[in-house]
């Protein structure tokens, strides 16, 4: 059963707004009603059907979980291999998604609670309070994909700025409860200028808002962490969802 979705009241608006302004990016504590983000994790943690998504410069391979169970050890080690050794070379990721549509009628027509979801975030008050926030009165919609990062998982270098996407800004909305800086993970934004990188480690229930382009990654998460990184990501974007390129 689909909670009532709800913003957390008391968001400082002016503050927050004043804050993008500056910086043009935004860490928000708290973004959501408890029983929205509790609700949120749950799902997360229950599903069986995420996809491993591999990319590697414009290649994008999925795998499901029984595929990826079925690999024997030294299938998995050379998988392993061939992803460290081309992220040493060029653009690349490996995490788990669940992805849902982008059209709002798609979203209508999913029985996927997460295509609920993403179908509220995309209008009236979070929509409005997006906007407000970061003086982006042009974004019509955000897209939407679950992540769930496991030891060894790990996105590189990238600014998302992508042509004909009509993509305004970028987000992260943390659903971690429990982490520590050592089991990596982070949303890191690199600074090549001052040859410096400011890095959020994953929280619960924390929005992270950021303009694009901007460089940026996810460092990997280590061996030692016990837990995955679980977030909901995406782009707030202009235009309507299968009309651009």
């Amino acid at each position: 059963m689909l909670p009532r979705f709800a913003l957390n009241p008391g968001h400082d608006i002016a503050s927050l707004k004043g804050e993008f302004a500056r910086f043009g990016m935004l860490s928000i504590a708290d973004i959501l009603s408890v029983e929205t983000a509790d609700w949120l994790y749950a799902l997360l943690r229950g599903r069986e059907d995420w996809k491993q998504s591999i990319a590697s410069g414009n290649s994008l391979v999925e795998l499901d979980r029984p595929t990826r169970a079925a690999l024997n050890a030294q299938q998995r080690a050379e998988l392993d291999n061939a992803v460290y050794g081309s992220a040493r070379q060029q653009f690349q990721f490996r995490y788990e998604t669940l992805r849902v549509p982008d059209d709002d009628a798609g979203r209508a027509n999913s029985s996927d609670p997460l295509a609920a979801f993403a179908r509220w975030w995309s209008h009236g008050e979070p929509r409005d309070f997006l906007r407000e926030v970061m003086s982006l009165p042009g974004i019509d919609f955000a897209d939407l994909q679950a992540t769930a990062y496991s030891p060894g998982d790990f996105l590189t270098g990238h600014t998302d700025d992508v042509d004909g996407k009509g993509r305004l800004a970028a987000y992260v909305l943390g659903l971690t409860p429990k982490w520590a800086v050592e089991w990596g993970g982070m949303l890191a934004f690199h600074d090549e200028v001052a040859n410096r990188v400011l890095a959020l480690p994953p929280a619960f229930n924390r929005l992270n808002l950021f303009k694009v382009p901007r460089l940026h990654s996810v460092t990997e998460v280590t061996r030692i962490a016990p837990y995955r990184r679980y977030a909901l990501t995406g782009w707030l974007r202009t235009g309507t969802p299968g009309m651009a390129a």
